[in-house]
Formats: structure tokens, sequence, C-alpha cells
């Protein structure tokens, strides 16, 4: 299966979950927000997105910064 996520191609060689895709790019546990597709996933349901040979998954990470 192919996925592209924040714009770069990924293969999966089976199911892959949106929780896992986000793991993919980072290990933050707060201030992630994420869409498949263009829709935004609520974070309770991340486990339960099953990904779709093609889906574009888009990751934001929020920072603080000056």
């Amino acid at each position: 299966m192919r996925v592209i996520i924040n714009g770069r191609p990924h293969e999966a060689a089976g199911s892959l979950s949106l929780a896992q895709a986000v793991e993919v790019l980072t290990t933050a546990r707060a201030g992630v927000a994420a869409a498949v597709n263009g829709a935004v996933v609520r974070r309770a349901a991340w486990d339960a997105t099953a990904l779709a040979d093609g889906d574009e998954v888009e990751v934001l990470t929020a920072v603080q910064g000056g």
C-alpha cells in the first residue's frame, strides 16, 4: 500500500492506521493534528482510522516560539 504523508510517499507492507502513520513523523503526544484526504480526524479516532492505498495524510505539530 502506498500513502502520501506530508507530501512524501510511504510504502506500507500491510494495513496502516492513522495512528501508525502519525508515529512515522512525530513522537509528540500533544499539539498534534492529523487529516486524511483533507478531512481532520479527531485524535480519539486515529487508531480506528484505516488508511487506504493512495490516501493523503497531513500531520501538523504545534510549536512555540517568539
